[in-house]
């Protein structure tokens, strides 16, 4: 018996042979499809996604040796058996070098194609298998540098080990860069579902206008445009687990459909008039207060419960500062394999500095630093990137709420620059010493930067945190303002703990 339920394309214009490939396959539970074109092949290629595509090579327009170059543009590791009258030693030449896996020539046997079948698809899914171990390798060390000796990290493992092989939806929480999305692959690599897909859709990085069509698909004259069906996220996910990164980004219109397949497990396309039955396992991250959203009306309050049946909280770098030279480590060995160096170890002080710096984007800013440290070789650079990283930005207020204590509407509240962006202080006889005084380059950054900061302040309490239109009246896109408050936030955050110690 051969492979079940694996999809098969026949790509052939000659009508009776395809039927016959079809029955004959079909008995042995095969999923077939046929088209009678290299350009239906195409089309089809897309919506039905095969394992196995049986292609002829001689047909009217476009040929079948063009066929097989586009469909593995497509999708290079798709299995493709070319089928032709013809025993020409180039033609079979130029198929191979363009990824065909085998070539049968006609008439043949029915056990013949059964064996040959059954040949390539053995050999896919060794493939697939090699793959995926390489894979579990790879993300085996990132987990276990992950969690390296910190208290707070082994509570997050065995969080994770207890929640992994359910099928609850888990709500990831932390600060950008401290490995929410290896957390989720975590969850997803330990429960019974790794075999299947892990599909991760970054709902910040979509336009919102994008991200309907984008998770639920369309059908072809859904919008000007749309000539084909198109699958969608959750689709691709069935049976498996689909990652929703940047969760609290979703538009409020969306919300609601997605609502609805957590709860119904059920979605309809866009254009299409009928529910889709899916059996998929939710994860989702945020590096925001989705309970402060819920009370401003931006995130509905009946999703974030869906959501938040389990919450895992990764805490930042800095509080778990002793994992630190096991990051250094770690990284410091990846890069130096993958870019062919062999760069000299950090040095105690260098480590010192590191240990001592707030690392306000987390561990992603502490692997970019090292990898700039691998590529440049200089130690006394990185040094000085930390030194001039201090925040400088003062403010007051809870770290948790958008504008750290600043009502919406309190724009008196926004503090005036320290004295110190500008005055540099004085040494005991009144005098300003050289080090003492920033150069005008510094001086120039720090005011721009207090500017900015009061600008985006006041434009979002003009718009009461309406964030896209604050953009628009900014003149700068919407990633960019949210990136801008990312920064702030994390600025204001480190300078709070500053002086609280």
């Amino acid at each position: 018996m051969l492979s079940q339920k694996t999809r098969v394309l026949i790509v052939d214009d000659d009508a009776s042979m395809a039927r016959y490939l079809s029955t004959y396959l079909a008995r042995h539970s095969f999923d077939v499809n046929i088209v009678g074109s290299g350009e239906e092949a195409i089309r089809m290629f897309r919506v039905y996604d095969p394992a196995l595509v049986l292609l002829d090579v001689a047909m009217n327009g476009m040929s079948g040796i063009d066929t097989l170059e586009r469909i593995k543009q497509i999708k290079p590791d798709v299995s493709v058996i070319m089928l032709s009258a013809q025993s020409n030693p180039a033609l079979i030449f130029k198929a191979s070098k363009l990824g065909a896996d085998d070539y049968i020539g006609k008439p043949f046997e029915p056990k013949e194609l059964e064996v040959r079948i059954a040949k390539v698809l053995d050999k896919q899914r060794l493939v697939s298998e090699v793959t995926q171990l390489r894979e579990q390798v790879r993300r085996h060390s990132d987990f276990s540098m992950l969690f390296g000796s910190s208290p707070k990290m082994e509570e997050v493992k065995m969080t994770i080990e207890q929640v992994a092989d359910t099928t609850a939806t888990v709500l990831v929480r932390g600060e950008s860069g401290t490995g929410k999305e290896v957390v989720a692959r975590m969850i997803y690599s330990q429960s019974g579902r790794r075999d299947k897909p892990f599909v991760k859709v970054n709902c910040a990085a979509i336009p919102h206008e994008l991200l309907e069509s984008e998770l639920f698909g369309y059908e072809p004259g859904a919008f000007t445009g749309a000539n084909r069906q198109k699958l969608g996220k959750f689709d691709q996910a069935n049976y498996g687990t689909i990652f929703l990164d940047e969760i609290s980004e979703m538009h409020p219109a969306l919300q609601a459909k997605l609502l609805h397949v957590l709860q119904d497990g059920e979605f309809a396309r866009l254009g299409g008039k009928r529910d889709i039955a899916v059996e998929v396992r939710v994860l989702a991250a945020t590096n925001k207060p989705l309970e402060r959203a819920v009370e401003e009306g931006i995130f509905r309050e009946d999703l974030f419960y869906r959501l938040n049946v389990v919450t895992i909280h990764i805490p930042p770098l800095r509080e778990r500062r002793e994992e630190i030279p096991v990051f250094l480590d770690f990284f410091l060995r990846k890069y130096s394999e993958f870019y062919g160096k062999q760069p000299a170890p950090f040095s105690d002080y260098a480590v010192g500095r590191m240990m001592e710096y707030n690392w306000p984007g987390n561990i992603r800013e502490l692997e970019n630093l090292v990898k700039r440290y691998v590529i440049v070789g200089n130690e006394s650079q990185i040094i000085r990137e930390l030194s001039t990283h201090k925040p400088i930005i003062t403010a007051t207020g809870s770290a948790n709420s958008p504008i750290w204590g600043i009502k919406q509407t309190d724009t008196a509240a926004i503090p005036a620059p320290p004295a110190s962006v500008l005055a540099p202080p004085a040494n005991g006889h009144g005098h300003v010493t050289e080090m003492e005084v920033p150069s005008l380059l510094e001086i120039g950054r720090r005011a721009a930067m207090q500017a900015e900061r009061e600008a985006i302040e006041r434009v979002l309490a003009q718009t009461r945190w309406n964030r896209r239109q604050a953009a628009k009246i900014l003149k700068i896109s919407y990633k960019a303002l949210l990136n801008k408050l990312k920064l702030m936030e994390e600025q204001n955050q480190i300078q709070n703990r500053q002086r609280s110690a």
